[in-house]
This record gives structure tokens, C-alpha cells and sequence, in this order.
């Protein structure tokens, strides 16, 4: 990569006091967030410091779906996209850096529907694989939004928080431009009912009017969605989703004792994990009660096509339901069990991001004997039919990696595996590409300011070697990272991190 830059140099200052005030200033959090408005800080990530950056014979994958355009120049000021017009070579000017990148591709940052800022810890992992519980999930305030937007995920959904008022505080002194990281749509406390599932980190609702009273206290407090989980009750999630549309605020959920067709009668807003947590089919499944199966078993049964999956998407499509796709971990567990050396090797950067105890769990993990007669292949490859099936019957599907450090699915790396996958699943590249960008926008409203590449638009945007339109593997290379106009460094951020996540 070449560069033509005329880069203004500021004198450094002592960011940290400005923290609290900045953090907590509305002026701040409302100001337009531009590469001066960053402090030092933040700015040592950044591959270039002037407000307006032309991106010289790029080729262009707008997130619409639509064919890439070749040889373009974007131009990018005061954290807009200002132009996106024929290529061609820009005289130096001052103020203005130019980068010349034949043979780079530019997509819309990835909008990441079920990304965590925790990593679940195992205490006493053994050798076989057994731990003791409670497995504990530990919040990666620090490493996991850097990994997210070195990686290219300017906008994730937390899809359940164990700390919701550390990421409260998180996003705002992201927005105010203290830390570097994506801009973040906060999901309040899991909304869990009273199951047996071993974390004590989740609180369990005790009813309806607890439900109602936690979705209105975390409403007021800069939550701005909510998730329910796997024992929630019918009437719990009911008043979960009146309140919280109430607030303007939508509801997902990952699923069990309440059925996809009854949380979409109820009004859920989403649902996790594609259709891998549907329980309708499943042997003895009570009312409100958590199935044995899990899911598996309709999963197994439920083919595209079938009266019941016409039935299942005709509802969710009727009230408006979208669905997201959480590929990577499963695809993790078919590849280790599809090949005899247990599946291809992590890339290096993933490793050298993991802390060592978190390298050694992986290693665990891989090592493993394969279980005879596993049906997973056939479970990942029926979910990923249904997928497909779900949007070519009009559906929302929307994509994130559920990265909690489990099988090397690890932040930002896992939203670029959930895109490989989605392609591995049959839709082309760039449609995969819109499901992690423009689809995500959409379900957030907030298409008209960022997952696609238009004039007027934030500058939300990947920079990476290579044409991930024909060979979505490139979608890994990526070099700069703009959010809101600001290019940050991708080699600098994971530099920061190394050895990092699974500690902080």
C-alpha cells in the first residue's frame, strides 16, 4: 500500500481527566464524531489524522447486494462519504491524505448482531474437557472492542450483558471519543427465567411484573435492547416485550421453554441463533418448560419446504421477525470432527490475541476425540438451509458470531467467519456481505446512515487487500478500519491486544 499524506501534527496532552467530563457530557456524546474530535488516546491508532482521506482505485462492494464496481475512488470528509466516483490519480493537497490502493477491496463496516464483550471462562478445565462450574463469564472491556474494529465491525448488538452498566459506560466514552472500539447498541441483563442453567450471572426473573420493572429500570438507564434467554416464561417475555416497546426499545431472544411461533405471537423482535433454538418439534416439550433436546431435534425434523418450516417463516415474516445466523461455533465443531488432524488451524493473529489460558482451552478443545456417529455436519448444514430458505422466502436474516472465546470463535475474527460461512451456507459473497452489513443497519434503523456505501453516509467502512466479491477468504485481510471517517490501523489495534483476550 502507498500513501500521499500531508499530515497535520498536534501537540499531545494528558487525555485521561477529560475521561469522566467527556464521557459523561451530553454536548460530547453529541457532537458529530470526527478524526479532531478524538483525544491522543485514541488518535495513535488511527493510519492517518486529516478529516478528509480519498481512497484512490478501490473496488467498490456497496452492501446492497448488488456487483462490485471496479476501479472507484471514495472520497471521505468530516466522517461522511463525500464521493464515490471513476477512479483515478489525486494531486497531493494539503489537509487531505490519499492512498492509493489497487487492488483493495471497500465494504460497509460490519454491523455485528450477536457480539459479546465477555468471554466465558471455564474454572478447572481438565484435559477431557470437564470443568467445574459455575462457568463464569468475564468482561473484556478492554480487548474485545478493539478486536471488533480491527477486524472490521464498526457496529455491534451485545445480545446480552453481565455488566450492562459497564457497557453503558463503554459506548459513551467510545462515542465521546476516549476509547477506540465500535459504536455499540447495549443489550440490558439476560432476561432469563428460573431454569437450571449454571451461571449465577444471570439474574432469574420471578414474573411478569419483574420482567416489566428490569426492562424499565435498564430502559432509563442507556440500555437500548434486551434479550431473553433459554427459560423465560410466555408471560414474562409478554410483559418483557410490552415494556420494552413501550421505551422504543426491541427484544431478542434465545430460546427454549417459548417456541419461535409464540415469541412471534408475543411480538419478539429477533431471534438468535437461526433455527438451530426452536423447539417446537421436540419430544415432550412442555409449555414454558425448556425442552431435552434443545432444539436438535426440530432442527433435525423441521426441512426446508416442509409444512412446518412454510408454516414457521410465515409467521415470523408476517410479524416482522427477524432471525440471526450464529454459524461459528458449530462450524468450528464439524470442521474439528470432519478431518482426521481435527480441523484446519487457527490463524496466527487469532492465537496471539488469546491470553495463554484461554490458548490452552483451545487446545483443549481441538484435541478432543471425535464422537462416533455425531450428527453435527448434518445439524449445520440444515440450519444453514433453513437460512437460506428464511430469506428466500422474504425474511430478515441478520449475523453475528456469538464470540465468547469457545473453538477459537473470538471477537471481529468470528464476524469474519459468520460471513465465510454464510457463503459456505449458498448465498453469493455479496450477498453474505449484506446480511453482516446492510441487513443489521436495517434491523437497528439506522440504514439511511450506515451499512451500505453511498454518498451522504457515515464513513463506516473496510479497507482490504484483495476481492472478497469472488473469494470471500479476503474478507480476512483487512489493513484499515474508517469509523465515522476515522481510519484506524488494523496491525496497530490487535498489537495492543496481543495476548490480551480471555483477561481483560
Amino acid at each position: 500500500m502507498s500513501a500521499r499524506t500531508a499530515f497535520q501534527s498536534r501537540p499531545t496532552r494528558n487525555w485521561l481527566p477529560l475521561l469522566y467530563t467527556a464521557v459523561l457530557s451530553c454536548s460530547a456524546l453529541a457532537a458529530a464524531q470526527t478524526v479532531d474530535a478524538l483525544t491522543p488516546a485514541v488518535r495513535k491508532y488511527l493510519s492517518s489524522s486529516t478529516a478528509k482521506v480519498i481512497l484512490e482505485h478501490v473496488e467498490v462492494i456497496d452492501g446492497t447486494g448488488a456487483a462490485p464496481l471496479a476501479d472507484q475512488n471514495i472520497t471521505i470528509a468530516n466522517g461522511k462519504i463525500a464521493a464515490i466516483e471513476s477512479g483515478a490519480d489525486i494531486a497531493t493537497t494539503e489537509g487531505v491524505t490519499i492512498l492509493n490502493l489497487r487492488g483493495y477491496s471497500v465494504m460497509p463496516g460490519i454491523v455485528g448482531m450477536h457480539d459479546h464483550v465477555f468471554y466465558m471462562s471455564r474454572p478447572n478445565l481438565a484435559a477431557d474437557g470437564s470443568y467445574e462450574s459455575p462457568a463464569l463469564f468475564q468482561q473484556m472491556t478492554f480487548s474485545a472492542p478493539r478486536m471488533y474494529l480491527a477486524n472490521g465491525v464498526t457496529t455491534i448488538r451485545t445480545v446480552g450483558s453481565v455488566e450492562p452498566q459497564t457497557d453503558v459506560r463503554l459506548k459513551q466514552a467510545i462515542e465521546a471519543g476516549v476509547l477506540p472500539g465500535p459504536h455499540m447498541d447495549v443489550s440490558g441483563p439476560y432476561l432469563e427465567g428460573a431454569g437450571d442453567f449454571p451461571n449465577l450471572q444471570m439474574p432469574h426473573l420471578t414474573g411478569p411484573d419483574d420482567a416489566r420493572q428490569t426492562v424499565a429500570y435498564w430502559a432509563e438507564r442507556g440500555v437500548t435492547s434486551f434479550k431473553a434467554y433459554a427459560h423465560i416464561t410466555r408471560d414474562e417475555l409478554r410483559a418483557a416485550v410490552n415494556e420494552a416497546h413501550k421505551h422504543g426499545l426491541k427484544v431478542t431472544g434465545h430460546l427454549c421453554s417459548v417456541t419461535y411461533e409464540e415469541a412471534a405471537e408475543i411480538g419478539i423482535d429477533n431471534l438468535e441463533h437461526g433455527f438451530m433454538a426452536n423447539t417446537a418439534l421436540d419430544p415432550g416439550k412442555k409449555p414454558d418448560t425448556c425442552s431435552d433436546s434443545g432444539g436438535d431435534y426440530t432442527l433435525e425434523h423441521m426441512a426446508p419446504g416442509s409444512p412446518e418450516a412454510v408454516q414457521l417463516f410465515a409467521t415470523l415474516i408476517r410479524h416482522h421477525v427477524a432471525v440471526t445466523s450464529t454459524l461459528p461455533l458449530r462450524g468450528a465443531s464439524v470442521a474439528r470432527e470432519s478431518s482426521a488432524d481435527h480441523g484446519p488451524p487457527l490463524r496466527p493473529e487469532v492465537l496471539q490475541a488469546m491470553s495463554p489460558p484461554v490458548r490452552e482451552a483451545y487446545f483443549i478443545w481441538r484435541n478432543q476425540p471425535i464422537p462416533p456417529q455425531s450428527t453435527a455436519a448434518f445439524r449445520l448444514r440444515r440450519a444453514m438451509d433453513m437460512e437460506r430458505a428464511f430469506v428466500v422466502a422474504g425474511g430478515l436474516l441478520l449475523a453475528g458470531p456469538d464470540a465468547v472465546g469457545l473453538a477459537g470463535n473470538i471477537p471481529g475474527f468470528g464476524d469474519q467467519r459468520e460471513i465465510e460461512l454464510l457463503v459456505e451456507a449458498g448465498f453469493t459473497p455479496v450477498q453474505a456481505i449484506r446480511i453482516a452489513t446492510l441487513n443489521g443497519a436495517t434491523f437497528l434503523g439506522r440504514q439511511d446512515q450506515i451499512g451500505s456505501l453511498a454518498v451522504g453516509k457515515k464513513a463506516d467502512l473496510v479497507v482490504m487487500k484483495g476481492d472478497p466479491a469472488t473469494r470471500i477468504a479476503d474478507i480476512e485481510n483487512v489493513e484499515i478500519v474508517f469509523k465515522d471517517g476515522a481510519g484506524y490501523d488494523t496491525k496497530k489495534l490487535l498489537e495492543s491486544v496481543k495476548g490480551h483476550y480471555g483477561e481483560y
